[in-house]
């Protein structure tokens, strides 16, 4: 338990160091947005394209892996719209917000750093296919429902075209397919262009961490009821439940590729939660919910990893790069 508590007490020093040093005054809660910024425009989009331009074709793609991450998340989501509608009373608008924060995770800023101390480098794969999942399926999914208010089939129709050409301008994105490609022809980079995309995706993971410390400054939970509860529960033990248990039926996979779709699904709900909601006016509601399943997440997700290092056919992998 101890060689869990050195990945996981890290991470979380650094998201206090973020919350402190808003909290402080040494930066503003503004401030986060541009460092968010900088993480998603530039520094995760340059450590996904050399990872993967950097490895073999027939590495980057596993479709037992985007059925178990995905059909995982997708169950989540399901089972969270169904429970909202059958037992909460919540409009379908309210009930999709409810699955979104059952399956959506925080994997670029929280899950990245924790899985690539957790396994190393080899992360890379998995985690951009875990992208793949959230950002041309979970997002679009939920973000459509959400605004399913009644409108015509022309006005859903044109809300679909508008999000996926925000998601093709997404440098995330951008940077799978790039990345495939330059693997695909064996291209590789010149030394004087590849050492600064080098030096911005080693940032991806510290400012990432500070970024959501400090965007916790201010959320405060109003009215902490069960639903609350219900919600971040299930995003930090329901979510991981269903993808390991999606994990498990389907064809086995790596050590590495098994861990880390369980590893991503135990991260809190995706930091844009409370942005998402806003179009409904449920942010207030999200913002407390990601505030709970963030601040215990450091529990339930070294409770997870300790669970997950008892597993047989996964232990070999876990902690193998030096820790």
């Amino acid at each position: 338990m101890l060689a869990i508590f050195s990945i996981t007490l890290p991470i979380y020093l650094l998201i206090a160091l973020g919350y402190l040093s808003v909290r402080g005054g040494l930066f503003e809660k503004a401030d986060m947005r541009t460092f968010g910024k900088l993480v998603m425009q530039i520094c995760l989009p340059a450590l996904l394209f050399r990872s993967l331009s950097s490895r073999p074709l027939d590495e980057i793609f596993n479709g037992t892996y985007l059925l178990a991450y995905g059909g995982g998340s997708l169950l989540m989501f399901a089972l969270g719209r169904w429970a909202a509608g059958r037992w909460l009373n919540k409009n379908p608008q309210h009930s999709a917000l409810f699955g979104l924060g059952m399956s959506g995770s925080n994997s670029g800023f929280m899950g990245y750093p924790i899985i690539l101390q957790l396994l190393g480098p080899e992360v890379a794969v998995p985690f951009a296919l875990t992208l793949v999942i959230e950002n041309l399926v979970m997002l679009p999914l939920a973000i459509t429902l959400i605004d399913t208010d009644g409108s015509d089939q022309a006005s859903r129709m044109a809300e679909l075209k508008a999000i996926f050409q925000r998601l093709v301008r997404n440098p995330v994105v951008m940077a799978i397919p790039l990345g495939v490609l330059f693997a695909a022809l064996e291209w590789r980079l010149p030394g004087p262009v590849d050492k600064p995309i080098q030096l911005l995706a080693a940032v991806a993971s510290p400012v990432a961490l500070f970024v959501i410390g400090g965007v916790l400054v201010g959320l405060k939970v109003r009215g902490m009821g069960s639903q609350i509860l219900v919600v971040s529960g299930a995003k930090l033990l329901g979510h991981p439940l269903a993808v390991g248990l999606m994990v498990l039926a389907l064809p086995a996979m790596s050590p590495v590729m098994s861990l880390t779709a369980v590893c991503l699904a135990a991260m809190p709900m995706l930091s844009i939660y409370p942005v998402i909601a806003h179009r409904i006016g449920q942010e207030g509601f999200c913002a407390a919910a990601l505030l709970l399943a963030t601040s215990t997440s450091f529990v339930t997700i070294s409770l997870a990893l300790w669970v997950l290092h008892q597993v047989p056919a996964w232990a070999p992998a876990f902690l193998s790069h030096g820790h």
